[in-house]
């Protein structure tokens, strides 16, 4: 696909920068726009799957990208492009159906993990779970699209999620290995492409455990 014909399309299935650039007025959580220069370099070096530019793999990859960087970085589920905020719900495991605005509250990593032995969410705002993962994944938390089963107006695609564990998780040193969660979503679209709802599956179970295994941390 030619760069005219990317720009033509709509702007929630261009890439994450490219929506960040769009709006110039967005509330951004920490008052500037997320830089994922960094991020980009490693998605070139790690990543698994190269999609085709202009494919369904590709658009429903930028869209998901898109979405969590709204989600992440856009305070306003009203400024957020990639979904129809006032219909918007998301799922994880068959679990409750959460809305835009809980999700800007709350953050994804509190709604994806719930409450374990290794994790407790309602213990945690959208400001210490961020710092939680962050620091435990100090070169980012990488997602990439695996494979669409079925496209639109149920998208239903699977993905995986990856980082090095070169940082303190709570009081677990870092084991410097690789962390991958494999999972499959479903995404419900409308016409425009628009995210109505995501229902995500997979184990985050042992994806906390390997965080919760490494040797007590005293630094």
């Amino acid at each position: 696909m030619s760069s005219e014909a990317s720009s033509q399309q709509p702007i929630w299935i261009q890439d994450r920068d490219t929506v960040i650039a769009h709006d110039p007025l967005v509330e951004w959580r920490y008052q500037t726009p997320p830089d994922y220069s960094l991020t980009n370099q490693y998605l070139k070096q790690q990543s698994q799957y190269n999609h085709l530019e202009g494919s369904l793999e590709a658009i429903v990859q930028n869209l998901v990208r898109a979405f969590e960087m709204e989600a992440s970085y856009k305070t306003n589920p009203q400024q957020w492009v990639s979904i129809v905020a006032d219909k918007f719900r998301m799922s994880t495991n068959g679990g409750p159906a959460y809305t835009a605005e809980d999700v800007a509250d709350v953050g994804t990593y509190n709604l994806f993990l719930g409450d374990s032995e290794q994790y407790k969410s309602s213990e945690e705002s959208f400001e210490s779970s961020a710092n939680i993962f962050h620091q435990a994944f100090p070169n980012g938390f990488l997602w990439e699209l695996v494979e669409v089963l079925s496209g639109p107006p149920n998208v239903t695609f699977k993905w995986r999620h990856w980082g090095n564990f070169s940082g303190p998780y709570k009081e677990n040193a870092p084991t410097g290995e690789t962390i991958e969660i494999l999972g499959i979503s479903i995404a419900r679209v409308n016409d425009d492409l628009k995210i109505l709802s995501l229902e995500h599956f997979f184990d985050n179970s042992s994806f906390l455990h390997k965080l919760a295994t490494g040797c007590p941390f005293h630094g």
